[in-house]
């Protein structure tokens, strides 16, 4: 059962809360491709219902044009309704992730290398996975023949941006089930206008008669959250909604059930370890698989994760196969069912119903996994993983007293949020200053030869460096960092941060050649060289700059410049043959 909006392609267009117009051709090009500034935040919305005949089923997509795969479709239907175990009544609020299958792929994302080298990499957009934010509605209602309203209205993007979107969907789910497609035609036409999504700069996004203000972050932040400057430019009225984070949840709401594991956690996320969260809805298993896989920031998670899971997932066989070891994935799920069906995992994060007293939750317990057995199986953290640093005993008391003093949840997330920060940035400052020493000196770099190879990584050498360039010299807690080390060396976040890191160096240096070419006498060397060997010249300084202007290496504008100067220059000295095979009309 799918009922698609015939809308039909339209021109994107410029309005309300938009950007000042640029003279830039891409964003010339952007707009007169249908739908492009809709695509540029969301690849479609969907609306999931509950049919007696076929249960949950397609009801929309919008834009019409969008095409998602059978797979695709089916995936969206059941990620997007709680199962029956959760019992959720009235409004609720959680996301999913899910592998994509082939589909259509909108046209303003041929190329995300724009956004992506200027986004943090924790928030770049997802190559290979669709996000999905669902507002789900279930009251009772006797016109119904199963007696109950049951409706999902489902955001599927590729931005991992779960406070915008939730916010988003806050503001307009409610008013589309109450008044059905015409409301969703014009909020997806008034996203259509909004600007795209510019790491560094802050954004009025208009919606409803309401105007939501953002600022979407850059790689070059500071690592302290900050929230968005009201813009004085334009006197906005009705006065914005200002979001102090488009990605950031309430860590100190997710983490208060484990509070005393955090550390441990911290670990098995570094680590990559197969984890599995029971919890008794979508939006407690959701925000608490986000929250765990945000608190290696800044480091990027490398590993898989599904905030919500379901046994009708078309992964399920994959994922919980008993064939091979468990996969490197953070599961969220709510049927009880899972404890049988992944018993063979070593770690088990079993959490009961909140509890929204202003008092500290009855904390989980360390839990043995062989106590994993039956499908009503108390809350835990079960596995038999013995954490390699000391708890922070510190924390734990200050995060106690707020909670006796009443002190705000987002004063208490952020005070969360920076030990987990700092702890990351203790473990990897050493790798990052060992790894800059294996970047070969600038003055090796010379211009007519091939620029140097990075040194390897040697982990002994590494792991000899730490007993005076260590952990110890920025954190306080005590532990066995070594041991740690040694285990982080086998986890897929080692090879993540080696590979980007290596690739970001790598560029540098192919960037400082490409600098002492520019710098170098040109016409000097070009005296006693060969018609073949110039035009080699001419061929790699091409390549070089091409690479340059695509994003892909830091250079400076004058830099390019120059290269091009060269590169004339250079043609220029050839015969009118050579020009020609060079320089064709």
């Amino acid at each position: 059962m799918e009922v698609q909006v015939d809308t039909g392609p339209r021109q994107a267009g410029g309005g309300l809360g938009v950007a000042r117009s640029t003279s830039s051709g891409r964003a010339a090009r952007a707009s007169a491709i249908p739908w492009a500034r809709f695509s540029a935040w969301l690849e479609c919305v969907c609306v999931v219902t509950f049919d007696l005949e076929l249960g949950q089923a397609l009801e929309l997509v919008y834009p019409s044009d969008f095409r998602l795969t059978d797979k695709e479709k089916s995936s969206i239907c059941y990620l997007s309704f709680p199962d029956s175990h959760s019992g959720c009544l009235g409004d609720t609020q959680f996301s999913f992730r899910m592998r994509q299958c082939g589909g259509q792929k909108s046209l303003w994302h041929g190329d995300d290398r724009p956004y992506n080298s200027k986004a943090p990499l924790a928030l770049q957009r997802e190559p290979a996975h669709y996000l999905g934010y669902v507002y789900f509605r279930q009251v009772k209602d006797s016109s119904m023949k199963r007696g109950y309203f049951q409706k999902s209205l489902v955001l599927v993007s590729r931005l991992p941006f779960v406070r915008l979107f939730q916010s988003l969907l806050s503001l307009i789910a409610p008013e589309y089930f109450e008044k059905l497609a015409p409301c969703l035609e014009a909020v997806c036409n008034e996203i259509d206008q909004w600007p795209a999504p510019v790491p560094g700069q802050t954004l009025n996004l208009p919606v409803m008669g309401v105007v939501i203000q953002v600022r979407i972050p850059s790689r070059v932040d500071k690592l302290e959250p900050n929230p968005p400057k009201q813009c004085d430019q334009e006197n906005l009225l009705p006065a914005p909604v200002v979001l102090t984070s488009v990605h950031e949840l309430d860590l100190f709401r997710c983490f208060r059930p484990v509070l005393t594991h955090v550390q441990t956690l911290w670990e098995l996320m570094l680590l990559g370890e197969p984890l599995v969260v029971l919890a008794p809805s979508p939006d407690v298993s959701s925000e608490l698989v986000l929250a765990l896989t945000s608190c290696l920031q800044p480091l990027k998670f490398c590993c898989d994760f599904r905030p919500y899971f379901t046994i009708h997932d078309s992964e399920f066989k994959e994922l919980t196969t008993r064939t091979q070891a468990p996969p490197n994935v953070v599961l969220g799920v709510t049927n009880p069912f899972f404890i049988k069906t992944l018993q063979h995992w070593p770690h088990v994060l079993r959490i009961g119903e909140p509890k929204m007293s202003g008092d500290l939750p009855k904390q989980v317990k360390l839990k043995k996994p062989s106590r994993l057995k039956t499908l009503d199986t108390k809350p835990g953290l079960y596995t038999s993983y013995t954490a390699h640093l000391h708890r922070d005993k510190a924390l734990l008391k200050r995060l106690l007293k707020g909670v006796q003093k009443k002190r705000p949840w987002d004063a208490q997330s952020a005070l969360l949020r920076r030990h987990l920060l700092e702890l990351t940035q203790s473990f990897i400052i050493p790798l990052e200053h060992y790894m800059a020493s294996l970047m070969p000196l600038q003055k090796s770099i010379t211009p007519w030869k091939s620029p140097p190879q990075i040194c390897p990584f040697r982990q002994d050498d590494f792991l000899r460096s730490l007993e005076h360039a260590g952990p110890q010299l920025t954190c306080i807690l005590k532990g066995d960092w070594l041991g740690l080390y040694r285990r982080f060396f086998k986890s897929p976040h080692f090879d993540g941060w080696y590979r980007q890191r290596h690739k970001e160096m790598a560029q540098k240096l192919e960037a400082l050649h490409l600098e002492a070419i520019c710098e170098a006498d040109i016409e000097a060397w070009m005296k006693d060289k060969s018609e073949v060997e110039v035009v080699d010249l001419v061929l790699k300084l091409r390549e070089k700059l091409v690479r340059a202007q695509g994003h892909q290496l830091p250079v400076k504008e004058v830099t390019l410049q120059r290269a091009q100067l060269y590169i004339d220059t250079v043609i220029g000295s050839l015969p009118k043959d050579l020009q020609a095979v060079l320089c064709p009309p």
